[in-house]
């Protein structure tokens, strides 16, 4: 884009340039003085011409002498350079009665004609084209500077009297901290280790889901330590010109060397770590060859080059072996998702520069908010002062908070998008059916609201987040919560009478989540505790496939058994929809009445059953 304006700059100046250019020659052609066709006469003809009284003007310029006739002729003659017309006159014997009748005229300007007439229109036009050339060789020299430096890196740097972000700005992820406080304190005192035979890491790897806080755990290194901070990305080494890559990655530690100690980190690196070999032109590959570079550029450290690598990436599997090997990236950190604790430790950082209320309980937020990453978190407390300013209000309150989280979850409210009463019904009945089975099953996360008020892509939605969080799962819940999803189908199928097309989002999920109980996990009573189906990266294409490796009676099988867990959760979602049919058209009318329903008032109408 910017390459786009530069070179639309220069058409632009070039236009300019000419216009002026012709606009002067314009100018020039104006005021050139009228051409006068003079015919050259000798002296005896100009005396002639005075004794008959035929002269009209006479003009003298140096030994030039123009004449005017009075029969319109224009003529000249040249005299002697130190002799005067009144010479000429009386060396002729010219009576003083006809030269006193005649009009002449002395030119004093013929120095100033000169110039004006015959230096000036040379000159001018040479000295402007000079300026042309000289002014586009200066574009064209600029243009080749850039061509021949597209090789050097585009590293950023941050200096570590800018670099104010420390190991406070970042909650939890109290481990990764734990591994990194280290590096800084090698960073700050690389004597005490070097003395002990320890050799200096070369490289951290930070593995973690996007949002989790990579970048801003490496800029609290940095902040840390006090040492100046390049950032890169990983994409930009790779150009469609072989050996670019290659030649910004040898810039790139060049110039760190310079600044050693310092960090430098490369963002996204699996965008040019991935494993050679698989690519479409082979090890010959653009890509291939700067990550050749890397690995050797890496290999160059000594003890007493204090440069640390920190690379991110949310993709570990595809990356090269001989990168994470020890020597290159030494360490590798895993960043988690925040828990409860970690999310409101989180909350509490965002909110520092925001106007809360007083009263506002960041715990509740961050109980209504698992599997969300600190990035996540940051634009949901961001949302809910977006809200609030939009409508003129001085702080944030606790419903701000909270709307902003189905905002994140699920999109903003459809305000134009108005059901019709038979749609409201229908999906006030889809969504009780959910809430009611969750509430039921003793293995399903607890209810916390109800809406039937359109959000994203969803007519209505039943929030049910865990109590407690737990990474390990047992069957029980796995069926118990397909059973809540297929909630919204079964009383489709069992009360309503008819079948639409607004389960197929519940039914993809729950048979995604039958595979995995199958094929992943090991759940199946009738199959060897294995996994089925290997997945196969296609790096080119960027996406995967899954290469079946079991036989078709295996296949079938699976496809049995994914059925029967279907089939089990429909009877466990069947059987509390029939059980209490009452209270699932209670719910589905208050529901109709009011769209939303949270958990505490959820929980009393249960307990009215």
């Amino acid at each position: 884009m910017a390459d786009k304006q530069k070179n639309g700059i220069l058409w632009k100046n070039l236009i300019i340039f000419i216009v002026v250019f012709i606009g002067l020659g314009l100018i020039f052609n104006f005021y050139k003085p009228s051409v006068v066709n003079y015919q050259e006469i000798n002296i005896n003809d100009f005396i002639n011409q005075v004794n008959q009284n035929n002269i009209d003007n006479i003009k003298i310029s140096a030994d030039k002498v123009s004449i005017k006739t009075k029969d319109n002729k224009n003529e000249f003659f040249y005299k002697e350079t130190n002799e005067t017309l009144n010479d000429v006159f009386k060396t002729y014997q010219i009576d003083l009665g006809k030269i006193s009748s005649l009009k002449i005229e002395v030119d004093n300007s013929s120095n100033n004609n000169l110039f004006v007439n015959i230096i000036l229109p040379f000159v001018f036009p040479v000295v402007l084209i000079i300026f042309f050339i000289l002014f586009l060789s200066k574009q064209i020299n600029g243009s080749a500077n850039k061509t021949f430096s597209f090789g050097q890196s585009n590293l950023k740097q941050v200096d570590a009297k800018k670099q104010k972000t420390t190991f406070k700005e970042v909650a939890g992820n109290e481990n990764a901290k734990d591994e990194l406080k280290e590096i800084v304190d090698f960073l700050k005192n690389s004597k005490k280790y070097t003395q002990m035979g320890a050799k200096i890491p070369h490289g951290v790897l930070l593995v973690g889901s996007p949002g989790t806080g990579k970048t801003l755990l490496a800029r609290a290194v940095a902040g840390e330590a006090q040492v100046p901070f390049f950032t890169i990305s990983g994409s930009e080494f790779v150009e469609m010109f072989v050996g670019v890559g290659a030649s910004r990655v040898r810039d790139l530690f060049a110039k760190a060397r310079k600044q050693s100690p310092c960090i430098v980190f490369i963002d996204e690196i699996d965008a040019v770590g991935r494993q050679r070999g698989v690519g479409v032109s082979g090890s010959h590959e653009e890509r291939e060859q700067t990550l050749n570079q890397i690995l050797v550029e890496m290999d160059g450290f000594d003890n007493e080059t204090n440069i640390i690598i920190i690379a991110a990436t949310n993709r570990p599997d595809v990356l090269d072996k001989a990168l994470l090997r020890p020597g290159r990236f030494d360490r590798t950190i895993t960043l988690d998702e925040p828990d409860l604790k970690d999310r409101e430790a989180i909350l509490k950082i965002h909110a520092k520069n925001k106007p809360l209320e007083k009263n506002i309980d960041l715990k509740l937020v961050a109980e209504r908010t698992p599997g969300f990453s600190g990035a996540d978190l940051e634009s949901l407390l961001n949302e809910a002062a977006i809200r609030s300013a939009s409508i003129n209000k001085k702080t944030i309150t606790q419903n701000d908070v909270l709307e902003s989280i189905e905002k994140v979850l699920l999109g903003p409210a459809r305000k134009s998008h108005i059901l019709s009463d038979q749609d409201k019904k229908h999906t006030a009945y889809h969504e009780s059916g959910h809430a009611i089975v969750g509430h039921f099953l003793p293995n399903c996360d607890t209810v916390h609201k109800i809406s039937i008020i359109s959000r994203g892509m969803a007519a209505g939605y039943t929030l049910n987040l865990p109590e407690k969080e737990t990474f390990i799962h047992s069957k029980e819940y796995y069926i118990d919560t397909m059973a809540m999803i297929l909630g919204g189908y079964v009383v489709e199928k069992e009360v309503l009478g008819y079948l639409t097309s607004g389960p197929s989002n519940d039914l993809k999920k729950v048979t995604e989540l039958a595979k995995k109980i199958v094929l992943e996990f090991g759940m199946s009573n009738k199959l060897t505790p294995r996994t089925y189906g290997e997945k196969d990266e296609l790096f080119f294409l960027g996406n995967s496939t899954v290469k079946q490796d079991f036989s078709e009676q295996t296949s079938q099988t699976i496809d049995n058994e994914v059925d029967v867990i279907i089939k089990d959760a429909y009877e466990r979602a069947k059987n509390i929809i029939i059980k209490n049919k009452k209270l699932l058209d209670k719910l589905a009318s208050i529901l109709i009445k009011q769209e939303t329903i949270e958990k505490e008032e959820f929980n009393k109408i249960m307990k009215t059953n």
